[in-house]
């Protein structure tokens, strides 16, 4: 049973949501040129190309937890830049979104050692982490590269609760979860603006953070 085949099984909207997120990410990369690899983000520390080193080498990782090697801490490091690093997110993109889609993927446990080495978490619920993680990074990468990004308000609305359900406070100071502390905004904020917000982006970033030369 393919994933096409699946309708009405529980979990298949978060792989179909996160498909789309992904696919965003993808249009969003898909315009870095290697001048761009050293501009700031809205990750603290990181260059553009440490981000997508990053956002390539989670794809892998969660790949290889759907198809139940997600212990193996070998599968989540990056990679030493490739000749085009945009291709080879692209092509990781595709890996991820075929092992989601796999014959009885929704039925497994998914171990991800970066959140817990101890815990087992539901399909759905770990391709939603993933799903969350990808409508924030699409977001940092149009960021760096001073552009909007843009995702259907469907899929932010079913982001939002997501992002809210992250554990907050201490446990990100203390490097527990993979977020800095969550960021105050207005009541009025945009939903995109709130979800980057409760997973610690300031929504204004470009206007904080001097361009490198």
């Amino acid at each position: 049973m393919t994933s096409e085949h699946q309708a009405g099984k529980p979990g298949q909207d978060i792989v179909r949501l996160d498909a789309q997120a992904v696919q965003a990410t993808v249009r969003v990369v898909s315009g870095i040129s290697p001048a761009d690899l050293a501009k700031p983000t809205p990750c603290a520390g990181w260059s553009l190309g440490d981000l997508l080193a990053h956002m390539t080498a989670q794809h892998d990782g969660f790949a290889a937890a759907a198809a139940g090697d997600g212990a193996d801490l070998a599968r989540w490091q990056p990679r030493q830049p490739a000749a085009d690093p945009a291709e080879e997110y692209a092509a990781a993109a595709g890996r991820v979104l075929a092992a989601f889609g796999a014959d009885g993927v929704l039925d497994r446990e998914f171990v991800l050692p970066e959140v817990s080495p101890l815990l087992r978490f539901s399909a759905a619920e770990a391709i939603g982490f993933h799903f969350v993680d990808y409508v924030v990074h699409g977001w940092d990468v149009a960021r760096s590269l001073g552009q909007h990004f843009e995702l259907a308000p469907g899929l932010l609305a079913a982001a939002l609760p997501v992002a809210r359900a992250v554990p907050d406070g201490d446990l990100r100071r203390q490097g527990l979860v993979p977020f800095a502390p969550g960021i105050h905004v207005t009541g009025d904020a945009g939903v995109l603006d709130q979800i980057v917000a409760l997973l610690g982006r300031r929504p204004e970033w470009p206007e904080l953070v001097p361009e490198l030369p």
